[in-house]
């Protein structure tokens, strides 16, 4: 009898991941009916296997599993549906397919992940799918060395840069758009990824890409400061021993439950903040 209720509570905890699995297949179902396409079954169980995987790895205690979830998604994002199926996934490929009225690919993808998902998970796509993200958290400086500096505004100049350079093209009636886009893709992830290890460097931080200069933020941030899914500290734990605050990348307080937190919309449910407290509190 103890056996059986022991092993009922070890399998308890790994609700929320296969809950996490049926979201998204889910929206696999929902729009493999709607846009009558294989591709969307597909698309949407894999990530949604990776992710529910990765966050039954993490509740067993294992340290890679964000890593495993970021590798395998953001690899598959950047690689098969960037490069091999030549479909801009950047902000470009966005204002793109939102120009021509055509509801997929980077248009679906925003959608679910960047503008009505945050609602529900936050920036998760930041931790857990961002390939940008994937290759900036091997870099040297996973807590940040220097404090935050006040520059936050330039991704507000990407985000314009971006919707300028496809607004243009579409005004000047340029030919052969589809190409345009492939290597625009190609050449802005080579500028993000330098750009992105340039700031890590300079600022010893390896988010700083993500808290200057990327554009997606400025879709994420308000949409998170509302989301469902948030860590939470539960006071009577806690002992103010400051250890959530000095691991977390993105510098959030977590010891404030309130949504005006500091750096709260930037929390990307990394869960160092957890593994780091010693009383349990998050």
């Amino acid at each position: 009898m103890r056996k059986r209720t022991k092993n009922s509570r070890g399998l308890s905890q790994y609700v929320p991941s296969a809950l996490l699995f049926l979201l998204f297949e889910a929206v696999a179902v929902t729009l493999w009916l709607t846009k009558d396409n294989l591709f969307y079954l597909l698309n949407f169980s894999y990530i949604g296997a990776c992710l529910g995987l990765g966050t039954a790895l993490f509740t067993a205690g294992k340290r890679y599993a964000r890593h495993f979830v970021q590798l395998a998604v953001g690899s598959y994002m950047l690689l098969y549906l960037g490069v091999i199926s030549r479909e801009n996934m950047q902000i470009e490929g966005f204002w793109y397919y939102l120009f021509t009225g055509v509801f997929e690919a980077a248009t679906i993808h925003y959608a679910v992940a960047k503008i009505f998902g945050p609602l529900l998970f936050g920036r998760g796509w930041c931790g857990y799918a961002c390939w940008t993200a994937m290759v900036l958290d091997f870099l040297p400086y996973k807590v940040p060395q220097t404090p935050r500096k006040p520059i936050g505004w330039l991704r507000y100049v990407t985000f314009t840069l971006s919707l300028v350079f496809v607004a243009a093209l579409f005004l000047a009636n340029v030919g052969h758009l589809e190409r345009i886009m492939f290597w625009a893709f190609v050449i802005g992830n080579a500028l993000y990824y330098g750009a992105g290890i340039l700031l890590a460097f300079a600022f010893r931080d390896n988010r700083a890409f993500c808290k200057y200069l990327c554009p997606v933020t400025v879709f994420l941030k308000p949409m998170s400061y509302f989301s469902l899914l948030r860590i939470t500290c539960d006071k009577s734990k806690c002992v103010s021993c400051g250890r959530c605050r000095r691991a977390c990348p993105m510098e959030v307080d977590m010891t404030d439950n309130s949504r005006r937190r500091v750096n709260g919309t930037e929390c990307i449910l990394c869960m160092e903040c957890v593994k780091s407290c010693p009383k349990g509190a998050l």
